[in-house]
C-alpha cells in the first residue's frame, strides 16, 4: 500500500463484471484529471492459449489445469509489479490478447501476449484487473499491496451465461469447449476464487430476475434491467460510503443489512460513480498531500 502511488484491485472472474467498474474509475478519473493505469491480470498467466491447451489435454483425468491455480500464473512479476509501482510508480507488464480485435492492434495471433513493457509515465493511480487481485497463499500476498480491493461476484449461473455467449460470440469457441472449461476449472474456482471475496472492500453482486436455471442452454444473457446488485461494504465510515444519499439518489434502491444496499441493475453505472467518486478523490488527495511533503 502507498500513499504517493495507490493501486486498486478489481477482482472477478470472466464474466463477473469488472469492465462497468474499469468504465466507472476511468470516468472519475477524466473529471478529476487524474491518470489511471490498467493492468490486465491475464497477462500474468504462465502459458499462451496453444500452450495452455497442450498441457490440458495431456493433463490425466484427475487433473484440472486452469488459470485459476497459482501454478500457472507468475505471481512473482506480478508482485514485483505492484512493489515497484507502490515504491516508484513504475513497473512491467503484458496484455493477453484474447480475440481478434485485441490481436489486430500488435499485429499478432488471438491467445498471445504483447511484450513486457512499463507502466505508462506518471500516473496517478494503478488499477489491476483479473482473477488475483486479493490472493493470499503462503508465499504471495497480493492483497496486502492493495489501497482498495473490490470484487466483482455475479451470481454464478449468470457468470456462466456472460462467458459462455462471449466466448462463443467474440471468441470463436465452440459451446461444448467452454462448458467443458468451466466444469474443468470449478475445483480451482472454489480453492482460489471465491476466498479473494472475504478479503474485499466492497463486492458487487449482480443478481438475475429472470429464470438461469440451466446456463448451458440459456438464449440469451439477462439484460441489466432484468437484474439487480447487491453492493456490500466492509467498513462503509472508513471508506465514507453514505448509504442514506444513495437511497436518496438511486431510484428503487433499498437496504437489505445495515452496509449492504440493493440497487436495480440499469443503474449500476450509476450507482459505482456516487460510491466511488468520494473514495478515489481521497486516495487521490493523499497522493498528492504525500507528494508535496517528499517535495518539501
Amino acid at each position: 500500500m502507498s500513499k504517493r502511488y495507490p493501486i486498486v484491485a478489481i477482482t472477478g472472474s470472466s464474466g463477473a463484471g469488472s469492465s462497468q467498474i474499469i468504465a466507472a474509475f476511468q470516468h472519475i478519473c477524466r473529471r478529476e484529471q487524474a491518470k489511471m493505469a490498467v493492468v490486465d491480470g491475464d497477462g500474468f498467466h504462465q502459458y499462451d492459449r496453444a500452450a495452455f491447451a497442450k498441457i490440458v489435454a495431456d493433463a490425466d483425468d484427475a487433473a484440472h489445469p486452469s488459470h485459476f491455480s497459482p501454478k500457472y500464473n507468475d505471481f512473482g512479476k506480478l508482485d514485483a509489479l505492484l512493489k515497484e509501482y507502490s515504491r516508484s510508480g513504475s513497473g512491467q507488464h503484458r496484455q493477453y490478447l484474447h480475440d481478434e480485435i485485441e490481436a489486430a492492434k500488435y499485429e499478432q495471433e488471438p491467445g498471445t501476449f504483447t511484450s513486457w513493457t512499463p507502466v505508462p509515465e506518471d500516473t496517478d493511480i494503478l488499477c489491476y484487473q483479473g482473477l488475483h487481485g486479493c490472493f493470499v497463499d503462503e508465499e504471495y500476498d497480493i492483497a496486502s499491496h492493495m489501497d482498495l480491493k473490490i470484487g466483482a461476484v455475479p451470481v454464478v449461473n449468470l457468470e456462466w451465461i456472460r462467458k459462455i455467449h462471449r466466448d462463443i460470440r467474440m471468441r470463436g469457441y465452440r459451446p461444448d469447449d467452454v462448458t467443458a472449461t468451466i466444469l474443468r476449472r470449478m475445483p480451482d474456482y472454489l480453492s482460489y476464487i471465491t476466498p479473494q471475496f472475504s478479503r474485499t472492500d466492497i463486492n458487487f453482486q449482480r443478481v438475475p430476475m429472470v429464470d438461469t436455471s440451466n446456463p448451458f442452454i440459456a438464449l440469451d444473457v439477462p439484460l441489466e434491467k432484468d437484474t439487480v446488485v447487491v453492493i456490500r461494504v466492509v467498513q462503509p465510515q472508513r471508506l465514507n460510503v453514505d448509504f442514506l444519499y444513495l437511497l436518496n439518489m438511486v431510484p428503487k434502491s433499498f437496504m437489505s443489512r445495515r452496509n449492504t444496499i440493493v440497487v436495480p441493475g440499469d443503474e449500476l453505472g450509476y450507482a459505482m460513480e456516487l460510491i466511488f467518486t468520494p473514495i478515489l478523490c481521497d486516495l487521490l488527495e493523499k497522493r498528492r498531500e504525500a507528494t508535496n511533503q517528499q517535495v518539501a
